[in-house]
């Protein structure tokens, strides 16, 4: 990636990131990590661990793929290695965090940073495919959690016809991906942002310019699915396993000031938080979106809302060192 780009993502992520940091009390987040001791620390290195899991499901769909097409191989192909990608996958999730609308910034910095080594059109569709299997892990994770909740919690009506809406929601949203895995998302999901106001002056050139490239996004996407079904299985498997180990964090947190907690009753505030929150994606960092969910999930599982609050306020922190660090690790790439 040239230094112009690498400069840009930069300052506007830096940017962005000091917005959010100045909306902090920073009297609060003094007082809530004193109280929470090295258990953020132990939070923090939970994470460095946690980006292993998400690079190494998109690592398998990078060696997964097929090569470029020869009209389109301009590019030599070279070793994708590692740590390399889990400095990209880093700096990915943080303009990701810091970026209204989600996936407005993390996932142009990837392709572009990959694009030089294996390719545009290879970069591109690893980056769709790992994108869709990271949401694709997300469904999975909501939808286990819907049963882990019937066979471990009290049930009221309420909470059954919540459930029932969820567990709705949740086979929507696999039939979709699997569907999409089998034929591509790239056309399909283009076509669907040329309707959308603002954004479909946009959308329609692009669509008519770019239409062999997505095509071809396409069917990198349905080849891997069926040739390798398997590593993609892989691919979902981790990151499923970075979802339920991600409530490690939760119950760190929550062993400060209720030493009772369950591991399974910090899975099921992870899951209903993050589904809350994943509605509200276009808000950077799911400012207050994050926030509710704690505090309505915890009340749900019968624990006060105090404990919601002191868990945002830790897990908010830690997002923004993790920002700032992935950040920072964009000015450490080469020059390509």
């Amino acid at each position: 990636m040239s230094k112009k780009y690498q400069n840009g993502f930069f300052i506007f992520g830096i940017a962005v990131l000091a917005i959010m940091v100045s909306q902090l009390d920073f009297q609060q987040v003094w007082q809530g990590l004193r109280h929470a001791g090295y258990w953020f620390f132990a939070v923090l290195a939970l994470w460095s661990v946690l980006y292993i899991f998400n690079t190494a499901a998109w690592y398998i769909i990078i060696k997964s793929q097929k090569k470029e097409s020869p009209a389109s191989a301009q590019t030599k192909q070279q070793p994708v290695n590692f740590w390399w990608l889990y400095k990209v996958t880093i700096s990915g999730f943080a303009l990701n965090y810091a970026t209204p609308g989600g996936l407005m910034g993390g996932e142009p910095y990837r392709i572009m940073s990959l694009a030089p080594k294996i390719g545009t059109e290879r970069a591109t569709s690893s980056v769709i495919l790992y994108v869709m299997t990271h949401i694709f892990s997300h469904f999975w994770f909501w939808f286990i959690s819907i049963f882990l909740y019937l066979f471990t919690q009290p049930m009221s009506v309420f909470m059954g016809m919540l459930l029932a809406t969820s567990a709705a929601f949740c086979i929507a949203g696999l039939w979709f991906f699997i569907y999409g895995y089998r034929k591509g998302l790239a056309v399909r999901a283009m076509k669907v942002v040329r309707h959308i106001p603002l954004v479909k002056r946009w959308a329609r050139p692009f669509i008519e310019s770019h239409k062999e490239e997505l095509d071809a996004i396409d069917r990198q996407t349905a080849a891997m699915h069926q040739q390798n079904p398997r590593m993609l299985a892989t691919a979902v498997l981790l990151e499923l396993a970075c979802r339920l180990l991600s409530a490690f964090e939760i119950y760190f947190i929550l062993l400060v000031i209720m030493p009772h907690v369950s591991y399974v009753q910090c899975i099921l505030i992870l899951a209903f938080t993050s589904l809350f929150a994943n509605l509200l994606f276009f808000i950077p960092l799911q400012l207050g979106g994050r926030e509710g969910g704690f505090v309505m999930s915890t009340a749900g599982l019968a624990l006060k809302a105090s404990s919601g609050i002191f868990v945002a306020l830790i897990v908010r922190i830690r997002e923004l060192v993790w920002t700032g660090i992935g950040l920072l690790l964009i000015k450490f790439d080469k020059r390509e």
